[in-house]
């Protein structure tokens, strides 16, 4: 429901927001202001069964590291100690972390290092993690993840002996996998097999409250999973074209925080997640979300339910990732949870060459016939009730 320009919710918000320029967002819980009061710590949580803490903040490496050399040096001074990246990320990831390991090679043992794998059989597993190691000018990777499975089946006996051996050789200390597609069964499936350390899996605001999830979740605590959270803002910044929009926008920022640090917040309430993952590609957004984890206030249940609601009434612009239902409704096979993820990639991130370049990843058959296929089936079984031949259609035309 689009409200007028000269309603009292607008002006409302208008207020908050320029309360927020002068300076409130960030003064509320300012990592730079809280150091003269006396050193902050960066609250960790267990990870599974490893043994091991982490912090509840880790840095997502799909940005250019190599050119944010000394934006590395202040997380690790703000304690955002995890790092994920990954063989297939652009820009550079692995090589620009290896850069800085190699001009602060004392830094190396404060950081839980993470990366992928995505590669499924094991000779492809062992030259991608060689090439990691090399990139990344380490002789250890903390977590080792295949990424983003798609179904438990992707997983068998052969990579859990890969796993054992590579644990053996000192190449990796833990083993797990990374899912967009599918969690929840991904989720339950491993929490099943008894060698499997870590998970990273979509989770946000949206997510976090249907009950196929908190039974993965339940799933993989009993197990000893330990969890990160990934894809935490559902889908981008709250727009302003609602009342519901409006009025939450509003209230975080009177609050002190954005609804992107609101976000980030409602994750940390769940103690099962050890961490949330986040592109910090600036030092302003490293320096928000730090301030987001330094703030002891939780929020309250009103503002709880207000993301609940809004997650609520505007499911329809968020995929889900549970594609094993959309992508059986269409022939020939249009991998749906990947395209809708390319073109959030676009729109909710604004990194149109990584996008890109994720798109023409499709097979070009598919990608010539994709923009003129019927997807009324899909669209009838998506539980979202997304216009799935709409958004198709958009990332054929943008991402071409």
């Amino acid at each position: 429901m689009s409200i007028n320009k000269h309603s009292p919710s607008r002006r409302d918000f208008l207020k908050a927001v320029g309360a927020a320029s002068a300076g409130s967002v960030f003064s509320a819980f300012n990592p730079l202001a809280e150091a003269s009061k006396g050193p902050e710590t960066m609250p960790v949580r267990a990870f599974g069964k490893t043994g091991v803490k982490v912090p509840i903040l880790s840095m997502g490496g799909m940005f250019d590291i190599a050119s944010n050399q000394l934006m590395m040096k202040q997380a690790i001074k703000w304690g955002v100690t995890y790092w994920d990246t990954a063989d297939c990320y652009q820009h550079g990831s692995e090589t620009g972390i290896g850069k800085y390991f190699n001009k602060y090679p004392e830094d190396r043992n404060k950081i839980f290092l993470v990366s992928k794998s995505c590669a499924r059989k094991p000779e492809g597993m062992t030259r991608l993690l060689n090439r990691s190691l090399e990139r990344m000018q380490t002789d250890h990777i903390d977590l080792y993840f295949v990424h983003g499975i798609y179904g438990i089946g992707e997983l068998n006996e052969h990579t859990k002996t890969w796993a054992e051996k590579a644990k053996q050789s000192g190449k990796i200390r833990f083993f797990g996998f990374s899912t967009h597609s599918n969690m929840e069964a991904c989720m339950l499936e491993g929490a099943k097999l008894g060698w499997i350390d870590g998970i990273m899996m979509a989770y946000n605001f949206r997510l976090m409250q249907t009950d196929r999830m908190k039974r993965a979740i339940d799933a993989c605590v009993k197990a000893g999973i330990g969890l990160t959270a990934m894809k935490t803002q559902g889908g981008g910044s709250i727009k302003t074209d609602t009342d519901i929009e409006l009025k939450m926008a509003g209230r975080f920022l009177r609050k002190g925080f954005t609804d992107a640090q609101a976000k980030l917040m409602a994750i940390w309430q769940n103690p099962d997640v050890a961490s949330v993952c986040s592109q910090m590609p600036n030092m302003t957004i490293l320096k928000a979300n730090v301030a987001a984890a330094l703030n002891r206030t939780d929020l309250s249940s009103r503002d709880t339910e207000l993301l609940h609601r809004y997650a609520r009434e505007t499911h329809s612009d968020y995929c889900a990732g549970c594609t094993d239902i959309c992508e059986s409704a269409v022939e020939p096979d249009v991998p749906i949870g990947d395209v809708m993820r390319y073109l959030m990639y676009y729109r909710s991130c604004g990194d149109y060459d990584y996008a890109a370049v994720r798109f023409k990843t499709i097979p070009e058959n598919i990608r010539r016939q994709m923009a003129h296929m019927d997807y009324s089936s899909a669209e009838q079984k998506c539980p979202q009730k997304m216009a799935i031949g709409k958004l198709i259609r958009e990332a054929v035309e943008k991402l071409s």
